[in-house]
């Protein structure tokens, strides 16, 4: 149930950017998630037309980008990359490891039609 309060703070981030941008609408959200973060898009994208009605966001289409969790082994110091659950190093096969990215959440661009263009 997270993915309400984080959907709350997509559509304040998105209102503010639009009153600042003078906009008539908002058209377009982009959202960078990593693998590893908790957030499931089926259930931002369920809130966000709940909570989203009534606003200059009402229309607005959600795009969710997915990264892919970068990790380090502590012992041996190879880098590699996973696409769903954390994994042994492939090359040693050591459970220690660390994550370097994939725990990502960020609204990379949103997209506006300008009051002037009306």
């Amino acid at each position: 149930m997270h993915e309400l309060a984080v959907t709350e703070s997509i559509l304040s981030i998105a209102l503010d950017y639009a009153e600042r941008s003078h906009a008539a609408q908002v058209t377009d959200i982009h959202l960078v998630i990593g693998r590893l973060s908790s957030i499931v898009d089926d259930s931002v994208s369920f809130y966000w037309e709940i909570i989203s009605r009534d606003t200059i966001c009402s229309s607005a289409a959600l795009h969710f980008t997915r990264l892919p969790a970068q990790l380090i082994c502590l012992d041996c110091h190879t880098e590699y990359e996973v696409d769903q659950d954390l994994i042994p190093c492939p090359k040693c096969n050591s459970v220690k490891v660390k994550v370097l990215s994939g725990n990502e959440f960020r609204v990379e661009s949103i997209e506006i039609t300008s009051e002037e263009n009306d």
